[in-house]
């Protein structure tokens, strides 16, 4: 999925000229505590609600504001994958989206992100996740996959990190289509893999806490 699908409609952008009393407005309607803010059809940066409430002015202008965020925006037939690097690098709930011409299009919330990413195949289908920590010289997702497969499975997604108590070292996170493991985790331990956690994903899980759990963990976050 795209920026571009993701766009939510109902979050309009602020102008340089509109004054903090609609942006106080726009954010209590709205329940978001981000806005974004355009001049002249190009996205200029963020404005919260802290940033919002230290004035303490509502006829003062956006313009006269410190804007944060100028860098998070993505373009608008960028992956959902680089919108949630971006919030997760600038700590911020909503991206802005331009198009081919730098023109802002919309806004996309993390919110929203999330919630389309948890309606993939990778999350929604039955099936195991395994981690497994290895040397970076030692990654090939050809040979993982040929490891995977060689169990009569498929890795429906997979991501990777750098490990944070050993930068020579990788975590690969892999959701496979198998509820049952244990031939899988067999093989990579025979070949030197180390498994450092494992999830299972049923049929059965229905309620929405063990849906995020599930997403956050397949996230490593």
């Amino acid at each position: 999925m795209i920026a571009r699908e993701l766009i939510n409609h109902m979050i309009p952008p602020l102008k340089m000229t509109d004054r903090v009393q609609k942006a106080i407005t726009w954010m209590e309607e709205l329940r978001i505590n981000q806005l974004p803010v355009i001049e002249k059809g190009q996205f200029k940066g963020l404005v919260s609600e802290e940033l919002v409430f230290e004035k303490n002015n509502l006829d003062q202008l956006v313009s006269e504001f410190e804007l944060f965020g100028k860098k998070c925006y993505v373009n608008e037939n960028q992956h959902l994958y680089e919108i949630i690097k971006l919030s997760s690098d600038y700590s911020v709930e909503v991206i802005a989206v331009v198009d081919n011409d730098g023109e802002f299009t919309g806004i996309v919330t993390v919110q929203d992100t999330l919630a389309a990413f948890a309606q993939s195949a990778a999350i929604q289908s039955p099936g195991g996740i395994v981690v497994l920590s290895l040397n970076q010289r030692d990654y090939s997702m050809t040979e993982i996959s040929r490891l995977v497969e060689s169990n009569d499975a498929k890795i429906l997604g997979s991501s990777i990190s750098l490990d944070p108590l050993d930068s020579s070292k990788l975590k690969l996170t892999l959701k496979t289509n198998k509820t049952d493991l244990s031939h899988i985790i067999a093989t990579f331990e025979r070949f030197g893999y180390k498994i450092i956690a494992k999830f299972i994903k049923t049929e059965d899980e229905s309620n929405e806490k063990e849906r995020l759990d599930i997403l956050l963990k397949y996230l490593d976050i």
